[in-house]
């Protein structure tokens, strides 16, 4: 990301576009491991009764990010078309900014971050790390995450969602100006509001899931209501009250972005032991891959048609999304090997029985 950053800096010329390219390109690949984090970090660093709420707050902060960026460049880069050379100054200075800050947060996960606790913050965590590196296999884990029936549902569920958050977001400004001509920058508000709301909705739901363990019903009810919100958000943005926009618009964040640490949670939930970061990686591919096909057919229909046409596109998949959900199986593996559910009922081998491998939860109850 850094690098990324760096060569941005070296691209500020119009004749240099190809470079800004490469970098946007560089911090593009940066960004797959950087959201793909939240849920691995929680789950090495966090014990049962914090890790969701860990998740969460990382996944804030990513959300923080985007609010940071809704803010900042309007204000680093006013509009002057009249002195272009006004604006490439300005721009130099955001992207010097943004390099130098890239720049000390990598020098501070250098430095700081270690890579696990001396301790095993859970019993799920202890069980994982008796096994040697060298017999984890990436293609056999994505193998195992592909045959696992509940996560290839939540893949799809979470790929809607999300990829309809990214849809609505990137879009919002043209939905916005068309009803409401020349409010730019109330649309750029707007799409704060949206990002705001979600960060206090991760939150709540990161603490809800440590708090009741309830991973599918809490999914669910957050999809059901982000559907109802995105329905009142379409057939109320025409009625030509902004305040109405601002308040809808944050009921949708807030449940949209909810969704992202709460896919993430029961992704390694249903598929533990596999590595998180394989299974996060996935869902923010899926993500990835439906925001891009929902952008495209949600900016023609709002093109062709109108922002409504659009966004009831988007609420007939949503509605697909909340089906998928309602048939993911909730087996909640990691929870039960922290609670015992898995791995306690280890009976003892009588002499004469043929011998049986020692399983690896008795290893690691013995080691402690």
């Amino acid at each position: 990301n850094a690098l990324g950053a760096w060569l941005k800096c070296g691209s500020l010329a119009p004749q240099r576009y190809p470079l800004t390219l490469a970098a946007q390109a560089v911090c593009a690949v940066a960004q797959v491991f950087i959201l793909g984090l939240p849920s691995r970090i929680a789950s090495v660093w966090f014990g049962p009764t914090e890790v969701s709420t860990a998740c969460a707050v990382a996944v804030l902060g990513n959300q923080l990010g985007t609010a940071i960026g809704f803010l900042l460049p309007p204000v680093l880069v006013p509009n002057t078309p009249n002195d272009i050379d006004l604006m490439a100054h300005n721009i130099s200075i955001m992207f010097y900014g943004t390099a130098i800050v890239s720049t000390l947060l990598f020098f501070l996960a250098g430095v700081v971050f270690e890579e696990k606790p001396k301790y095993p913050p859970s019993h799920s965590q202890a069980v994982l790390q008796t096994k040697p590196p060298e017999d984890y296999s990436y293609k056999q884990s994505i193998i195992n995450l592909f045959r696992n029936i509940p996560f290839i549902l939540l893949l799809i569920s979470y790929g809607i969602m999300t990829g309809a958050f990214y849809s609505v977001s990137t879009l919002l400004n043209q939905m916005i100006v068309t009803h409401y001509e020349g409010e730019e920058v109330n649309a750029g508000r707007i799409g704060l509001t949206l990002v705001v709301a979600g960060m206090v909705g991760s939150i709540i739901c990161g603490l809800w899931l440590d708090y009741t363990k309830t991973y599918k019903q809490t999914t669910l009810i957050v999809y059901i209501l982000s559907f109802i919100g995105l329905l009142v958000f379409t057939f109320t943005l025409d009625l030509g009250y902004l305040i109405v926009v601002f308040v809808t618009g944050g009921v949708l964040g807030f449940f949209m972005t909810g969704y992202l640490p709460l896919g993430f949670e029961f992704a390694v939930e249903i598929t533990y032991p596999e590595s998180e970061g394989t299974s996060s990686g996935l869902l923010n591919a899926s993500a990835q891959i439906f925001g891009i096909i929902f952008t495209l057919v949600q900016g023609k229909l709002t093109t062709d048609y109108s922002p409504r046409a659009g966004n009831i596109f988007l609420c007939a998949w949503i509605f697909v999304g909340i089906i998928l959900t309602a048939l993911i199986k909730s087996d909640l593996r990691r929870h039960n090997v922290n609670s015992g559910i898995m791995n306690l009922d280890v009976k003892a081998v009588p002499v004469d029985s043929p011998v049986e491998p020692e399983s690896t939860t008795l290893k690691i109850q013995s080691a402690l």
